[in-house]
């Protein structure tokens, strides 16, 4: 009854993260009443610890059916949040011929997406000081995370999306919400909480085998850059993460090499990859482990590593590289690079499991309230 409850709503998400924020948008979108609850003060996890990078063009499988529809609604939210975004594309440097092969066979199944380019043009764009060649993808896109979330909660609210920040779940069952500031009631409950899921379904959290991956990561500012990054650049090191590139014949050779010849950057997991901000300073990143908690505790090793791999790439000595920032993100891993579940009767839990939620958290979202709201065949 409604006197049960504090608030009456279509929808209730948990979380206020890309993929909650990416819920909200689509069930306004249909019309529906919903409200966000978080429990941090504004949003602080994955979504504002990342590059900024949606990796459109280098997805397969359902992720790039998610990434393409996520790209779509970004530049949507461009228009109508006023988010800052870079849509020019971008950059894969290769460093070493059988980077170059893997990445001419990953480009031939992608006419439409992704565009070869020679060693002196991506050199120019990119920064690289040695590249034999290189791909401009066409369809990705940048912003700034720090910005875009609370930028997307302004939006949302415009438009008549309630947010509760500060706000702790306590239990949750089909129809209802408990927080902290009260009880909820709603026709259909959104649980996007990312990596946080073992804390509301443990046991669901266990049946996908989801986990934390920790990264250390930084902002420096390159002094001897002689022109900005055209946009966000990839490496051989990238390509050995995104599946976009799995099935290229020539990858493995890039693997065993790039293994062979750097342990440490092995060890360390490390994409190597850079995004430059509009004040001119550059992401660098980023190492990755996985483990049930992330200790607190960086390593200076793993940002000399970086700090390394970044004067190495852009010829500049390591001495001129001034860090601005350091940080550890956090993100969910899993086997799968989805959760989808409905483990209660009108509670959805939904997580992106791998580092790609700015990429596809919008479009999985979109899919999510479509099939709820929109089923075939009905």
């Amino acid at each position: 009854m409604a006197k049960d409850f504090d608030r009456i709503v279509d929808v209730a998400i948990v979380g206020a993260g890309i993929v909650g924020l990416g819920h909200a948008l689509a069930a306004v979108d249909r019309g529906l009443s919903v409200h966000v609850v978080d429990r941090t003060s504004r949003p602080n996890g994955s979504t504002i610890r990342n590059f900024g990078h949606a990796c459109i063009s280098v997805q397969s499988g359902a992720a790039q059916v998610y990434a393409d529809r996520s790209r779509q609604l970004w530049l949507r939210l461009r228009d109508e949040a006023g988010l800052w975004m870079r849509d020019g594309g971008g950059y894969v440097a290769a460093r070493a011929d059988d980077e170059l092969r893997a990445l001419s066979e990953f480009a031939a199944r992608r006419p439409t997406s992704v565009e070869m380019i020679g060693a002196d043009d991506t050199a120019r764009l990119t920064g690289a000081a040695s590249a034999v060649g290189g791909a401009h993808l066409l369809d990705d896109l940048q912003l700034n995370p720090r910005e875009a979330a609370g930028q997307i909660v302004a939006y949302l609210e415009s438009r008549g999306v309630t947010f509760a920040f500060a706000t702790a779940v306590r239990t949750i069952r089909s129809g209802r919400l408990h927080t902290t500031r009260g009880r909820i009631g709603a026709d259909q409950i959104v649980v996007a909480v990312n990596y946080d899921v073992d804390q509301l379904f443990p046991d669901l959290s266990a049946a996908y085998g989801v986990r934390r991956c920790g990264l250390d990561m930084m902002r420096v500012r390159i002094p001897g850059l002689t022109a900005p990054l055209a946009g966000p650049v990839l490496t051989g090191w990238s390509m050995l993460r995104y599946s976009g590139f799995a099935t290229a014949p020539s990858l493995e050779a890039v693997r065993e090499r790039l293994w062979a010849g750097d342990p440490e950057f092995r060890a360390l997991d490390i994409n190597q990859m850079y995004t430059q901000l509009p004040d001119g300073t550059v992401i660098v990143g980023d190492t990755h482990y996985r483990d049930d908690a992330i200790a607190p505790f960086q390593s200076e090793g793993s940002f000399d590593a970086l700090l390394r791999g970044t004067a190495d790439f852009f010829g500049q000595p390591a001495s001129t590289l001034e860090v601005v920032e350091r940080w550890q993100g956090v993100y969910a891993v899993a086997p799968e690079e989805f959760l989808v579940e409905e483990p209660l009767d009108g509670v959805h839990v939904v997580s992106v499991t791998t580092g790609i939620g700015m990429t596809t958290g919008l479009g999985l979202a979109d899919r999510v309230l479509s099939e709820i709201y929109e089923p075939v065949g009905v």
